[in-house]
């Protein structure tokens, strides 16, 4: 039966409006970031992912990072670790103390400061390990958990549907899988046939990650592989309209025209003041910094302007910045556009 493209869908008890997911991302799925997708279609967004250590002894950053604006449910929020106990403390404290919607456990994430304490990636060798720590986790909370794993951990050791499966029989509700290995890291093509196959095997919901770069592409990996959803991860930085567009067209088949080199510096301030307001001024400039050279990435002139936001360290300035340089660049492309 071929995948819908478009409707609800449940994760456990929770009704997610449309079949686009917004992937976890280190340093960006912040709660600005996630409001924003949430404004520009998102079904489901991702928190990024969380130490369940730092969940453990209480670190404020870590708190922090756990805020969940009421305008993005429904939410997951993500936490990694290599030791069941506090893995399970971890996840009673998102499920009890936290809005989230859905508690998400990271089997994927490549890094080495990751995997030298036993987690993220490092499962994917020990499909028994799933089993035993995704149980742990669902027998202890009452929120619906989900699992997000690559394929495997490297071309020999390609466990994907057996560590699906394991996932699903330990109770989690629904799985994401990046069509890469952990030794592939972000390089090369994602495998979507191994994608397909874990989308046939399992019976829960199953969410198809990695290189879903187009709406098209979004549109494949529901009827290609059978994915009961899409995640969008590295396409929507610097362009939360992607997901409009994609949205759009799994109801509709209709290409929304890009956005307007004007439209994503609204888009940059946008998130400037939302990460201000959520983290304060100091923080949020900096984490500002970090992203905006996703929303400048083609525009013409922008250069300059670019150099100057890197040194801006307050509102006010960087404020000043955008405004003029977009003033500038409407006259430009008006000046261009009458040639």
């Amino acid at each position: 039966m071929a995948t819908a493209l478009t409707g609800s869908w449940q994760i456990g008890k929770v009704t997610i409006g449309n079949r686009v997911v917004v992937a976890p991302m280190a340093g960006v799925t912040n709660a600005a970031f996630r409001v924003i997708c949430k404004g520009y279609g998102a079904g489901l967004v991702v928190c990024e992912m969380i130490s369940d250590r730092g969940i453990m002894y209480h670190n404020q950053k870590t708190l922090a990072m756990m805020t969940v604006d009421p305008r993005e449910h429904p939410m997951s929020i993500q936490i990694y670790g290599g030791s069941k106990e506090t893995l399970v403390q971890a996840a009673q404290f998102v499920d009890q103390q936290t809005t989230a919607d859905i508690i998400d456990i990271n089997l994927g994430c490549p890094v080495n400061k990751v995997v030298r304490t036993e987690a993220g990636a490092k499962w994917l060798l020990e499909p028994l390990k799933v089993y035993e720590m995704v149980a742990a986790v669902t027998d202890a909370v009452h929120k619906p958990v989900t699992v997000k794993m690559r394929t495997g951990w490297d071309m020999d050791h390609l466990y994907a549907v057996d560590n699906a499966l394991a996932a699903e029989r330990a109770g989690a509700s629904a799985v994401a899988m990046h069509g890469r290995t952990r030794q592939q890291k972000f390089q090369g093509q994602a495998d979507w046939a191994i994608l397909k196959q874990v989308a046939a095997a399992l019976t829960i919901p199953f969410i198809g990650n990695g290189d879903v770069q187009t709406p098209a592409d979004a549109k494949r990996m529901l009827t290609t592989v059978g994915a009961d959803a899409v995640m969008m991860g590295r396409a929507i930085q610097g362009n939360p309209w992607i997901l409009r567009q994609t949205t759009h067209y799994l109801a509709t088949g209709e290409l929304l025209t890009p956005p307007s080199p004007l439209a994503k510096l609204q888009m940059a301030q946008e998130l400037l003041h939302r990460l201000v307001a959520v983290k304060g001024e100091t923080v949020g400039c900096f984490e500002f910094r970090q992203q905006v050279s996703y929303y400048l990435k083609g525009i013409p002139r922008s250069t300059r302007p670019k150099v100057a936001l890197m040194s801006a360290d307050t509102l006010a300035a960087m404020d000043t910045i955008i405004d003029r340089f977009s003033d500038q660049l409407a006259t430009y492309l008006a000046t261009k556009a009458v040639k």
